[in-house]
């Protein structure tokens, strides 16, 4: 089947459904998924409330949110390269330098050279920077119980597993070029 004959079956298939069950809306002749049931819709949305909880928590101690990613990381792992940094908190090379640039002058972060490949550089807590990790670090688990209040252990762990599934699909979509059909 082509891309265009799955679209409009996709589309056609959406009419035989009624939307307050289906979820979508038709603008211009297009199928529209309705905000609260759409999966990027509502996983932005809980992004977004957890890094606005997450920001008044670290105003407390005036950590910029970005920093957290980092101390966190670090925290788990230390004298460890920028690239490592950029795979665990899943940003780019560009943005890791730049928050680490500004965590060195802070005086969170020190880096070293390897001596037997200078070129090589590592990346650590300092007393200081390990003191506020100790600290702020803590919020994730506060803000996982504030998400989860309610919702059941089993709930929880069948949500992380499915999330987990959607993120290695999209990944792996990315790799092959973004690909609608995955090749």
């Amino acid at each position: 089947m082509t891309k265009q004959a799955s679209a409009t079956r996709a589309v056609d298939e959406t009419e035989n459904v009624p939307n307050s069950s289906a979820g979508t809306q038709r603008s211009a002749g297009v199928a529209q998924l309705a905000p609260e049931r759409s999966i990027a819709f509502q996983i932005r949305r809980a992004h977004l409330a957890f890094s606005r909880l997450l920001e008044t928590r670290l105003a407390r101690h005036g950590v910029k949110n970005g920093y957290w990613y980092y101390l966190r990381a670090l925290g788990l792992r230390e004298n460890v390269t920028p690239k490592y940094l950029s795979e665990a908190t899943k940003a780019t090379e560009t943005t890791t330098v730049a928050l680490l640039k500004g965590m060195t002058k802070e005086g969170l972060v020190a880096r070293s050279k390897d001596t037997v490949d200078r070129r090589q550089v590592f990346i650590s807590l300092t007393n200081k920077g390990r003191s506020l990790a100790s600290t702020v670090t803590p919020y994730a688990t506060e803000l996982n119980d504030v998400a989860t209040a309610g919702i059941s252990k089993r709930d929880i762990e069948i949500c992380l597993s499915v999330l987990s599934r959607m993120a290695n699909n999209l990944e792996e979509s990315l790799k092959n070029g973004g690909a609608e059909d995955g090749s």
